[in-house]
């Protein structure tokens, strides 16, 4: 096994553009590694990005077990862990760039996520937010007494033998890999913002997310059931459900995460063990994981896709306004041609049913939706997050 999969990795990576990246498959119990790319070590750390959420998910639900941390206790805000961790609890998605920052992390969530930024009431809609996971890494902070990444240093991955890297924390004791832009260019440095090291601050091998996850399979088994199926609002378009910080796709879960020229994946089957998980030094990662999956003996799904051509026609005139969500930020015009975009270019193929596909360098699935009260359309959501429509009259 460990041949093919080298040998599928280096050739595909050289088609997708991808200079180095790691792949790790562990099937039936067996786990074969490779690697491609000049300076590319088994234990090269990749940037996860956002693929660091399950990490700070586990590291809470191990708190949850000792009894530091409660799954469903009503914190003063409104909104539970619970919530937290599924991204139902109302937080706006991102962390404003041109906002203060700190490290100190309390100081910040007690400066910004009060009951007046909430998206949505908590619990009643799913909505991805970056900013959730930053409460978390606070939540954990207050738990232990320790900073999140001595937290999830000492508690989480040292167990599994696992001395993780940080983007923009002190140096580390391995090598850290250097990202590359769609055309190649080297990214020497990954843009980092403190407040959020829980939501996108871990740096880790392939051969790290396999042994993280199949850590989980076997002792945090509560993660990995849909949290949200019940719920109108769900993640549509990025996944077909959501467990205690990991996405579900159909039986597996998992998580993407992306830096400043990186893009690594990972994916589990509870029921088996088996793990596949991808880490790359390249914004052209996702291509090479597609490709990647096609090659394995195994089905591991990945993100839902519409599976109806886009539909004639210029959409409705009932979807154009302003949509926001924190400092996320869409308004949607008719175009010259007659159709919808966003003034940032991006065009809307409508899909029927409100249901589009948002085309630019990158395409992602989105939707209107009504206010089930008034029957207009009140709400965006794409990638996964949702916007509300906004007047500035009002």
């Amino acid at each position: 096994m460990t041949t093919s999969v080298e040998t599928d990795l280096a050739g595909l990576a050289t088609a997708t553009g991808v200079p180095g990246a790691q792949f790790a498959v562990r099937l039936g119990g067996r786990t074969a590694v490779s690697r491609h790319g000049d300076g590319i070590a088994d234990d090269t750390a990749f940037p996860l990005g956002s693929l660091t959420k399950p990490f700070t998910a586990a590291l809470a639900m191990l708190l949850v077990d000792d009894g530091d941390l409660h799954l469903d206790e009503r914190l003063p805000q409104g909104w539970t862990l619970r919530q937290l961790l599924t991204h139902t609890s109302g937080l706006a998605s991102n962390i404003d760039e041109d906002a203060e920052h700190t490290s100190d992390r309390r100081a910040w969530v007690a400066r910004h996520c009060g009951a007046a930024d909430l998206v949505h009431r908590p619990g009643s809609a799913f909505s991805y937010s970056n900013v959730g996971y930053t409460v978390v890494g606070q939540l954990v902070e207050d738990a232990t007494g320790m900073s999140w990444e001595d937290a999830v240093t000492s508690i989480l991955l040292r167990p599994l033998g696992v001395e993780p890297a940080f983007v923009g924390g002190p140096a580390a004791a391995r090598p850290v890999a250097v990202g590359h832009s769609f055309g190649g260019t080297r990214i020497e440095e990954q843009s980092a913002i403190p407040v959020e090291a829980p939501n996108g601050g871990l740096a880790l091998s392939a051969a790290d997310l396999v042994a993280f996850a199949a850590s989980c399979v076997d002792d945090l088994a509560p993660m990995f059931v849909d949290q949200v199926a019940d719920l109108p609002i769900g993640p549509y378009g990025i996944a077909d459900g959501w467990g205690l910080g990991w996405a579900a796709y159909r039986d597996w879960f998992g998580h993407d995460g992306s830096g400043d020229g990186t893009s690594c994946h990972l994916r589990t089957d509870p029921r088996t063990g088996d793990v596949v998980a991808l880490t790359t030094n390249s914004a052209t990662g996702r291509d090479l994981w597609e490709r990647l999956l096609r090659t394995l003996d195994v089905d591991v799904p990945d993100h839902p896709t519409p599976s109806s051509p886009p539909v004639p026609g210029h959409g409705p005139t009932a979807c154009v306004g302003r949509f926001a969500n924190g400092p996320l930020d869409l308004t949607v015009v008719r175009h010259a041609d007659g159709g919808l975009a966003t003034t940032t270019g991006d065009r809307l193929e409508f899909l029927g049913e409100l249901r589009f596909v948002l085309t630019g360098s990158t395409r992602f699935d989105g939707r209107f939706l009504r206010d089930p009260r008034s029957g207009e359309i009140d709400l965006l959501q794409v990638t996964g997050r949702l916007a509300r429509r906004y007047d500035k009259d009002k």
